[in-house]
């Protein structure tokens, strides 16, 4: 693994993030925006980058907009909204093909800066706010997306689970929101939201390409006029592990054929800890992978799933395991899956499944060498945990790990909620 060094620095309560390279053909830029998540200001945050995108001053109208996208040589633009811990984030992401490659008048990078920075700071507005077309549409837009999730029952459990186990913490909010919010915002109160947003968020910008911090921070200086931002641009940790006392059972109906088994598991463990790679190999052990136990226990040899699997989330300390079941079956499937929980903390773990385990980590570790913006979403991890482990030190931490340190990993881990969407009663 070749070590890719981002260099830091900090514009107008911007920080800039620059790792200077000729391995790709293309500019990758990223902007972070993070703001805590609560429960007033989580839907219209989630439906700000879905307006910007329609227009800017410049661009006025989405077909302008998206013409002078071409005019970049086709530079790609979009965003994604999350939440990581207990911070919901939008990441804009453009990507954008490197000056040398193409006879061009005008420095693409710097087109793009002017560009994001225009689309961040500079909407359309008529009478002083949003456009009220695209905030209608847009609000319909974000609508229908939560609205999927209720149709996908995979996921619907998944959120539900994590809705139930977190109902007294922000990260019960899912980052798009709240349907019920959504009628309420009008073009000027997303305006008035926006400009708080604007003036309160954490803001992480990133460029890997074949460029310089130094020009990155001219081109900051000139396209983010955002005027004295005063932001402590620091993401705080509000981690603090939970003892559960009991675990509570959740049992909901619809119209569903097949049951959703969901569990919810809490750990002292995060991104920060020295037992982070520990953390990672148990659920990687537990049901991370097609060799993981919960795959090779409850959906082959048993037969009571159609699929089972786990996944861990380092900002949060949570993991969940996500099963799909005949709904007769909910009680031998529980009881299955506790006794792979119960094995992986007795430290029941073969040599094959830790070196399956570290193959399949240290195959998507070495993929985010390949991936400009993987490289961007490892460096951003490290910024919102404040902890500074790089791939290659995480990795050696994961081939370093044995069944003991799987172990004392699992023993940190407690079963907090289990979820059960299940099917109408008969009458």
């Amino acid at each position: 693994m070749t070590n890719h060094v981002f260099q830091h620095g900090n514009v107008g309560g911007i920080r800039i993030h620059v790792l200077p390279t000729k391995t790709f053909k293309t500019y990758a830029i990223s902007l972070y925006a993070g703001v805590p998540l609560a429960e007033e200001t989580v839907t219209p945050t989630a439906l700000i980058p879905f307006v910007l995108r329609r227009g800017t001053a410049s661009y006025p109208e989405t077909t302008q907009f998206r013409e002078r996208l071409e005019e970049l040589y086709g530079a790609g633009f979009g965003f994604d909204v999350y939440k990581r811990g207990d911070y919901q984030i939008i990441q804009f992401r453009m990507d954008t093909i490197n000056d040398s490659f193409v006879q061009s008048k005008e420095s693409l990078l710097g087109e793009s800066f002017a560009f994001l920075g225009e689309v961040l700071t500079q909407p359309v507005l008529e009478g002083g706010s949003f456009r009220a077309s695209y905030v209608g549409t847009e609000r319909e837009t974000v609508r229908k997306k939560l609205e999927s999730i209720v149709n996908d029952k995979i996921r619907y459990a998944a959120e539900r689970c994590i809705e139930e186990m977190c109902r007294e913490e922000p990260y019960r909010l899912h980052p798009l929101g709240q349907r019920a919010d959504l009628d309420a915002i009008t073009p000027d109160s997303l305006h008035q939201s926006y400009l708080s947003w604007l003036e309160g968020a954490i803001l992480d910008l990133y460029v890997v390409g074949d460029t310089t911090p130094e020009e990155v921070e001219q081109l900051v200086e000139r396209h983010f006029g955002f005027g004295g931002r005063t932001v402590s641009s620091q993401y705080q940790s509000r981690f603090s592990p939970k003892t559960i006392t009991d675990v509570r059972t959740v049992e909901e109906r619809m119209d569903v054929g097949q049951g959703k088994l969901n569990m919810g598991l809490r750990t002292s463990i995060t991104y920060r800890d020295d037992a982070y790679a520990h953390a990672l190999m148990y659920n990687g052990i537990l049901g991370g992978y097609p060799h993981s136990k919960l795959f090779v226990n409850v959906r082959e040899k048993e037969s009571l799933a159609y699929y089972a699997s786990s996944r861990y989330d380092g900002h949060k300390g949570i993991a969940t395991i996500q099963s799909g079941i005949e709904i007769e079956n909910y009680g031998k499937a529980v009881d299955i899956i506790r006794k792979q929980l119960d094995e992986v903390k007795k430290g029941n773990i073969s040599d094959l499944e830790l070196n399956q385990t570290k193959a399949m980590i240290r195959n998507l570790l070495l993929e985010i060498q390949d991936s400009a913006f993987e490289m961007i979403a490892f460096d951003f991890n490290r910024q919102l945990s404040g902890k500074d482990r790089s791939a290659e030190e995480l990795m050696s931490q994961v081939e370093a790990s044995g069944a003991e340190d799987v172990k004392r990993a699992a023993e940190t881990v407690q079963l907090d909620t289990i979820y059960f969407l299940t099917g109408q009663k008969e009458e």
